[in-house]
């Protein structure tokens, strides 16, 4: 089906009708979206992603288009009530631009940080990111991706010298002779990427599953290994420790393609399986099977997830899978390697043009000078003029309202007072802001704390560009445009700058550098990006448009795509992968008498990120209602918590509570519980914001607990 397609209803009124990407998770499954008489529908269709597939969140997704929560004016706090009342757009962006200029006046550029989003498109991104250090002058921008894909991309950049979550085609995975799957739950965050482990074990494939609870995954798994949750680094080093020991090593590609193994293996030679059992309660006869299937099968492939990533040791866990992945060859490998499953939409494209403290467009760092250079070029101004390195999410969240910190923040496409660790924390830190303005479709629990809420469109309502989890770029397209009061992120920040510039020259010049359309906006992305790592320069829409997307690095027009990384070169100056030698260590925060229970989080099937927009769907909401607590029987008998009963979760930093759900298919020494939720049933309220000194990623995947009935 092509974009524009039309054809006839009984009524006679011709629908309109447009091929484009679901708005959820980072397979960005294909679809159909039509409207009519009726309202707007959603069909799959046949993309390489989903081939026809969609979860219900797909489904459901046009719900949400003329949703009665929906925002459709902006709104500005009264200062005299403290309410949030209707404005005229002219209204609301003064207060904003009047509010910036104080504030900056007062305390400089870095006093005005900005907060993006992974689920932006790549135009957005781009914009966001330049808005922020020319439009702001500011250094201080970071996304909400931090708290997803950090810890994998600074570990496949020291590795690979790049940062791709699948560097080959997600199909591969349906061939693969062994998968071994790393705290990764696909069957809840992803459901159509199933048909592709189901494909693979219909093949013969063996499956392997690591995670402390017996998933929707796991039990499709031919092996599953159920670690204390934060001991997946031991168990990496305990499976090379055994490839080493049986002669599974690929010694020829290790010697050709790789540099650091020795170090590796002499860090590996204390990992012997008994000690990884002691740590991580994995039996040795497992952690034998698993090495063995690794190092004989033909075809491997190793993926990580949040389960493993989500650490504060996070880089050096994703650094030993990567370290097991080259010893046993499989990196550039047909049908084999190593790779990581991206979550948000955009979590690919959106780390890679500007939006994170560190980087420049087409995965430049902003401290390096001839990357400057080459981006001030673009943007028409001295390079000098852009600002340095800005700091990782969560250290510039909970500055903001400190002494030291930004007294203002501009939030698009993200909801942190559910999605931050030591969440509380961190919605106090919003309260402290001179001025928080948000831009949304819903009011969010960080819209509701806003000075100004900025209603934005959605995406069925705006073109544009994702890249999803293969570094595939695709075509997201309009199917009509927003309603009557609502503007496009992109015209919002084209707003904000010219309204920012000292005189109306500096506004003509403003508008000229921060167009509103997207496409302008990606043919200068594509400029910025050239010559970078994640280069962009030979996409173009049309290009996207005549095929299924087109894959990064695209050097030029006339030249192929890469849907395959690494076949001949990794990405470092040498050509050679790097190996990093790495220890486990504890959690940030270990068990005690106080606090006897580790605790972890994750996803549910009908709910997605902070909910935001999944909890205002009905058919998801009766689907997963509310928060829960996963417990074992053995557990919850010796609490004397029946399922079903109210429980109170309670951690260093704060607490949560919602209704047991017993379940043998966690450990008995870990509970779990969803994030998607807000109010009492936040799980973000007990995570611990220990970070990763290298990724910044929090520890959302474990802390030390006592759950008691309520």
């Amino acid at each position: 089906m092509t974009d524009g397609a039309r054809s006839a209803t009984r009524s006679g009124r011709t629908p309109r009708e447009v091929a484009t990407h679901c708005p959820y998770c980072a397979l960005q499954c294909g679809m159909v979206l039509r409207e009519d008489d009726a309202g707007v529908s959603v069909h799959p269709r046949q993309f390489p992603t989903n081939r026809g597939g969609l979860c219900q969140k797909g489904w459901t997704a046009a719900e949400l288009l003329d949703h009665p929560e929906r925002l459709t004016t902006p709104l500005v706090r009264d200062p005299a009530t403290g309410t949030l009342r209707p404005a005229s757009w002219d209204a609301a962006l003064d207060r904003v631009v009047t509010g910036i200029r104080a504030i900056q006046n007062d305390a400089g550029p870095d006093a005005v940080a900005v907060f993006g989003g992974g689920g932006l498109t790549n135009e957005k991104a781009y914009a966001l990111g330049k808005f922020a250090r020319i439009g702001l002058r500011t250094r201080h921008i970071d996304y909400n991706g931090r708290f997803c894909m950090s810890s994998a991309a600074a570990a496949g950049m020291r590795a690979f010298g790049i940062d791709r979550g699948l560097p080959f085609p997600l199909a591969d995975l349906g061939r693969a002779d062994t998968l071994l799957l790393v705290g990764a739950n696909p069957a809840e965050t992803m459901p159509p990427l199933v048909r592709w482990l189901t494909e693979q074990r219909g093949n013969g494939g063996q499956l392997i599953v690591v995670d402390p609870r017996v998933t929707a995954t796991a039990r499709q798994a031919d092996l599953h290994l159920q670690p204390l949750p934060g001991t997946d680094l031991a168990v990496a080093n305990a499976l090379l420790h055994i490839a080493l020991t049986e002669g599974w090593v690929d010694r020829e590609y290790v010697a050709e393609r790789t540099a650091g193994f020795e170090a590796v293996r002499r860090s590996v030679a204390a990992w012997w399986p008994a000690r990884a059992e002691q740590i991580s309660g994995v039996p040795v006869a497992d952690l034998e099977a698993t090495a063995r299937a690794l190092g004989t099968g033909g075809r491997v492939i190793i993926l990580t997830a949040r389960g493993a990533e989500q650490h504060a040791k996070g880089v050096d866990t994703v650094s030993a899978y990567v370290n097991l992945a080259l010893a046993l060859g499989l990196p550039g490998r047909a049908g084999s390697g190593y790779g990581c499953l991206t979550g948000q939409g955009n979590g690919q494209g959106g780390r890679e043009h500007g939006q994170k403290a560190d980087q420049l467009p087409g995965y430049r760092r902003i401290d390096d000078p001839a990357a400057r250079e080459h981006v001030a070029g673009v943007w028409g101004v001295p390079a000098d003029e852009l600002p340095g390195p800005g700091v990782p999410a969560y250290q510039l969240l909970d500055s903001l309202g400190t002494p030291d910190g930004p007294r203002a923040l501009l939030v698009f496409g993200s909801n942190p007072v559910v999605s931050a660790p030591r969440a509380g924390r961190i919605e106090r830190r919003l309260r402290d802001l001179d001025l928080l303005v948000v831009a949304d479709l819903m009011l969010s629990e960080t819209a509701a704390l806003a000075d100004v809420v900025l209603p934005t469109a959605q995406w069925a309502e705006e073109d544009g560009t994702m890249t999803n989890l293969e570094g595939r770029v695709l075509r997201r397209r309009a199917l009509r445009p927003p309603p009557p009061g609502v503007r496009t992120d992109l015209a919002i920040i084209a707003d904000l700058a010219a309204r920012l510039a000292p005189d109306a020259t500096a506004a003509t010049d403003a508008a000229a550098r921060f167009p509103a359309d997207p496409a302008t906006v990606f043919a200068e992305l594509r400029r910025a990006s050239a010559g970078g790592a994640a280069d962009y320069a030979g996409i173009s829409w049309a290009r996207i448009d005549a095929a299924d997307g087109v894959y990064w690095p695209c050097p030029t027009e006339e030249g192929s795509d890469t849907p395959r990384l690494f076949a001949d070169r990794f990405a470092t100056p040498d050509g050679r992968a790097r190996f990093h030698p790495v220890d486990h260590r504890p959690a940030a925060e270990e068990v005690c008498a106080a606090y006897p229970l580790h605790f972890t989080t994750g996803r549910v099937l009908a709910q997605y990120q902070s909910g935001t927009q999944t909890r205002r769907v009905a058919a998801l909401r009766r689907a997963a209602a509310e928060a829960f607590v996963e417990l074992h029987p053995d557990l919850a008998g010796r609490l004397g918590i029946d399922d079903g009963d109210p429980v109170r979760v309670t951690s260093r930093r704060g607490e949560f509570s919602a209704p047991a759900r017993l379940s043998a298919g966690i450990r008995p020494d870990t509970v779990f519980a969803p994030f998607h939720y807000a109010g009492a049933g936040r799980a973000n309220s007990v995570t611990n914001d220990a970070v990763d000194p290298i990724s910044g990623m929090p520890e959302f995947k474990i802390c030390a607990v006592r759950v008691e009935k309520a």
